[in-house]
């Protein structure tokens, strides 16, 4: 198991948000989590990667207890997180984000070829390297997003809300790089996404959430079979 999160609970102050939340993950595999507005999803996200401590349950990574370890260890493991807001060094160029993504690796000797796989993924953040991230569009900001988690070789991908603020066709780009990263390189991705038939088509299982629990586990393919869906909200 690449992770797994057992009885998971976290608070905002002494608001309880999430309540005996428990996903695994295998290698390779890509994992949705859904739910309306509210219901916790990106909390769940945030709490594994230690942004938010859990108060309770556990979470293992790479058969590691890592509960209580900060973002930058889970990050040092291969566990990277790519928040639904602006997370990006707005007044820094593409280039130098990339760079400050690799910042904390300590063997920089491969950066320059990494940086050229990122390039040749997404060319048009190699033909404006030298732009400000704060001037980019909302597809280019999510492509640099992705390409600074590239650089560090993440086993597993936390994705929260690639859609947001897109348009369908760079969403749909979006979501096709995600799905080459997993085939190609081998990571695993917990995707939290809206859009439950993006969610469902590309997912091997998929986690349903409401009130912070969750309420439902299942494959992307009979999600997708149902005839209806208002039920899991």
């Amino acid at each position: 198991m690449l992770l797994e999160v057992k009885d998971l609970e976290a608070c905002y102050g002494k608001r309880k948000i999430l309540y005996a939340v428990s996903i695994a993950i295998h290698p390779g595999e890509i994992v949705s989590l859904i739910g309306h507005n509210g219901a916790g999803k990106s909390t769940t996200l945030r709490s594994i990667f230690g942004l938010v401590p859990p108060v309770g349950g556990k979470v293992c990574f790479m058969d590691r207890d890592v509960t209580l370890a900060p973002p930058d260890e889970k990050l040092a493991m291969g566990m990277y997180h790519m928040p639904q807001e602006n997370f990006l060094f707005n007044d820094l160029t593409i280039r130098d984000n990339l760079e400050m993504a690799y910042f904390t690796v300590d063997d920089r000797s491969h950066f320059e070829s990494k940086l050229k796989g990122v390039y040749g993924l997404f060319p048009v953040l190699g033909r404006r390297q030298g732009q400000l991230a704060g001037t980019l569009s909302g597809g280019e900001r999510r492509m640099l997003g992705i390409g600074m988690s590239l650089l560090r070789d993440p086993k597993l991908l936390l994705v929260d809300e690639p859609s947001s603020g897109l348009s369908p066709v760079l969403f749909q780009n979006v979501v096709q790089v995600i799905q080459a990263i997993n085939q190609n390189q081998g990571a695993a991705v917990l995707l939290v996404e809206q859009n439950v038939k993006v969610a469902f088509k590309v997912s091997q299982r998929v986690y349903v959430m409401k009130a912070g629990s969750i309420i439902l586990e299942d494959t992307g393919k009979n999600l997708m079979e149902r005839k209806e869906w208002w039920d899991l909200f």
